[in-house]
């Protein structure tokens, strides 16, 4: 439970330091004396969002400290461990604003985040206040308050996991089979060009090497040529036969001979000769043929229309070939894949529904018992002829929150129609179903301390009596601390605090501070007294005060 609240330079709260203890404490006040700031305060240590106008004016930071003493189980000291924080059987939780707007917060004086403060604030305390009331008659909420009445919020959380699990199933599926169709308008072609260019079989360096056999070869094609045309122009005519036969002939006939042409002449043959026998030996030292060339040639042109049938150089031929065989790849590894996602995201489907089907009984059988729960407070808050009913509405379709829509309705009198809360309910019919739900949901929570901001708001008399008979009956299960305008609210209270607006003078600069006291049997007496008759409190207000508390009264 809240054991002490201290709270510094907070709105009109200079400083304020208040003990708290078992049971129901009333806080009472006239309008705008601080009720609602010091709430606020309280609000920021739980973790509640910050503002810089909360500082007090001239201050150079604002300070909330709440202490809590709690059973060694608490869920609340395993989530500050949980976290860093050292914990024993208290907690220290502490904000800090300033007026720039930076925020600090701590647990036990460990520095925390403000989520991780506002989760632990979440497990101590629970705040019913009168702007809380919309939740109750709008049915958006409804199905996460029957959630938290019957202990489901977890299993609401699995659901809606489930729920995304299987969404993001089927989007990836979907994108699966996009990609699936787009691959199969492709898939033939890509095969045709991976066959193509497999048979083809480039391999790197291929064309630059082709090129320079190309080369080498047509240079000795064009050396061969010459070297042929030595050769025929050598042996042409058969130039030795003539020269060896005119020597010949030369040689028989009588008389005196040229000197010199014989030997002229086998000069000239042995070097014909010689040079016959060199380009011979020349020729056939050639590495070439015809065929080796038109089989390059043949074989670089090839290399060189594919490239440009796939408008790529022809060094890119290997990769392209690569790329269209990891598609086909790919569209086969496809099919695998998108049979794998269709099992996958059937299977997630199913758990969803298993899940969300389970809920859905346990639902059914919370608002059964929400049903009887707010009825059995509706006698004690004068609404014993009404009946709170929760409707579920099956949707088959399904959602993140399971398969049905939750609405609270009523009916105030037997025969009457039954309708939303919000339209059938009087203004002081309202508060008191709201009141009985309040009460409903607290008994099923958690948070050691309920506190509740003006849920009297709009009745008086017999009712605010019986508002105060059940908030001081929740409070023996539970520290409840009330912020109230009713004397019947107040007069059922275990502790009184009432608050006030005062004037104090600092520096020679008068200003108005909050102030909070804590009141004895005598105090209690004459705050319920003057809360039943206005600014002069008479003698017949004291003993009606008095009656109210149940306490003798001279």
């Amino acid at each position: 439970m809240l054991a002490a609240l201290s709270i510094r330079d907070i709105v009109l709260i200079d400083r304020l330091d208040l003990q708290f203890h078992a049971g129901m404490t009333a806080f009472t006040g006239e309008t705008g004396a601080g009720k609602s700031i010091l709430l606020d305060a309280f609000a920021l240590a739980l973790g509640a969002r910050g503002d810089p106008k909360l500082v007090r004016a001239g201050a150079a930071l604002g300070q909330v400290t709440a202490q809590f003493d709690l059973v060694s189980d608490h869920p609340a000291l395993a989530l500050a461990v949980e976290h860093g924080v050292e914990a024993g059987d208290d907690l220290v939780l502490r904000r800090v604003q300033t007026p720039d707007g930076r925020a600090k917060a701590f647990i036990n004086d460990a520095p925390v985040s403000v989520q991780t403060l506002r989760r632990v604030g979440a497990l101590l305390v629970e705040i019913h206040g009168q702007h809380d009331d919309r939740a109750f008659t709008e049915s958006a909420t409804h199905r996460r308050l029957l959630d938290a009445y019957g202990g489901l919020s977890g299993d609401a959380t699995q659901v809606e996991a489930h729920w995304r699990a299987w969404r993001e199933a089927e989007a990836a599926l979907a994108e699966r089979r996009d990609m699936h169709a787009a691959a199969q308008r492709s898939l033939e072609y890509a095969r045709h060009a991976a066959d193509e260019l497999e048979a083809l079989d480039c391999r790197s360096g291929e064309e630059d090497a082709l090129a320079e056999d190309r080369q080498r070869m047509q240079n000795a094609s064009r050396i061969a040529a010459g070297l042929d045309d030595i050769a025929t122009a050598l042996s042409a005519g058969g130039l030795e036969n003539k020269l060896g036969g005119a020597l010949r002939r030369l040689e028989r006939q009588p008389g005196a001979r040229p000197s010199g042409v014989a030997a002229a002449v086998e000069r000239v043959l042995i070097e014909v000769a010689e040079a016959a026998a060199v380009v011979k030996a020349e020729r056939s030292a050639l590495d070439f043929n015809d065929a080796d060339l038109e089989q390059a040639e043949a074989r670089l042109f090839k290399l060189r229309e594919t490239a440009r049938k796939y408008r790529c150089a022809v060094a890119d031929l290997p990769g392209l070939a690569e790329r269209f065989r990891a598609e086909c790849a790919a569209a086969d590894a496809a099919d695998a894949e998108r049979a794998s996602l269709e099992a996958e995201t059937e299977a997630k489907r199913h758990a969803y529904v298993a899940a969300a089907r389970r809920l859905s009984e346990a639902r059914r059988a919370a608002a059964t018992r929400l049903d009887a729960a707010v009825g059995a407070e509706l006698p004690a808050l004068k609404l014993d002829r009404a009946r709170f009913m929760t409707d579920l509405a099956h949707d088959a379709a399904g959602g993140p929150s399971g398969f049905e829509t939750a609405s609270f309705t009523v009916r105030t009198n037997p025969g009457a129609d039954a309708g939303p809360l919000m339209k059938v309910a009087s203004g002081g019919e309202l508060s008191r179903f709201i009141l009985a739900l309040k009460v409903a949901l607290a008994q099923q929570g958690s948070a050691p301390t309920l506190v509740f901001d003006e849920v009297d708001q709009g009745v008086g008399g017999a009712t605010a009596a019986a508002i105060g008979e059940r908030l001081a009956t929740l409070s023996r299960a539970a520290q409840v601390l009330a912020v109230t305008h009713s004397p019947q609210v107040a007069a059922h209270a275990d502790h009184h605090l009432v608050i006030s607006k005062q004037a104090v003078v600092a520096n020679g600069i008068e200003a108005m501070v909050t102030r909070a006291a804590a009141l004895d049997s005598d105090g209690r007496v004459e705050e319920i007294a003057r809360m039943l008759a206005g600014a002069r409190v008479t003698n017949a207000a004291r003993r009606a005060a008095a009656s109210l508390m149940g306490a003798p009264h001279g």
